[in-house]
């Protein structure tokens, strides 16, 4: 069931997928008609889950599910998951790669590996103040205060030393 994202408990659980590019008009116009689709039909054993989803910066797709109503199971991560994919395939684009990371360069969102992002850290193109995406945020509450965050306040702080 789709709701709107701003609607939904601060508690509900996000998953976020970060793009290796920026989607044009066209595609986001299409991403949205297919996300509206998948959500209304998400389910959990026959029940359904109360979903929305927001897409920032052209390039980050976020799903949030209240699980004070229904918890998401083992088959609706699995089709969550398999949606990706589709999108992935569908749009020539990297969603899935956990091992890369996105920053801020003024308004620009850059995506780096991990290993260019290092490389960038010991160059001091990024500092600890430079602008992280932490997308390892698990609820609305911690994406709406932690997923913006200095390098220094995310888990990229590590390559900071």
């Amino acid at each position: 069931m789709l709701v709107d994202f701003n609607t939904l408990p601060e508690e509900s659980r996000v998953w976020i997928y970060q793009a290796n590019r920026s989607f044009t008009d066209d595609e986001l116009s299409e991403i949205k008609e297919k996300l509206d689709i998948f959500i209304n039909n998400w389910t959990a054993h026959g029940s359904d889950l109360q979903s929305g989803y927001t897409i920032e910066y052209k390039r980050f797709i976020v799903i949030a599910l209240n699980q004070n109503l229904n918890s998401a199971t083992g088959c609706s991560i699995d089709a969550s998951v398999h949606f990706i994919q589709q999108l992935e395939k569908d749009y020539n684009v990297d969603l899935m790669d956990k091992m890369n990371v996105s920053y801020k360069q003024g308004e620009y969102v850059a995506y780096k590996s991990l290993l260019d992002f290092k490389k960038m850290v010991k160059d001091k193109a990024v500092s600890k103040k430079t602008i992280v995406f932490n997308n390892l945020v698990t609820n609305i509450a911690e994406f709406k205060e932690n997923w913006e965050v200095p390098a220094s306040e995310s888990w990229h702080n590590r390559f900071l030393n």
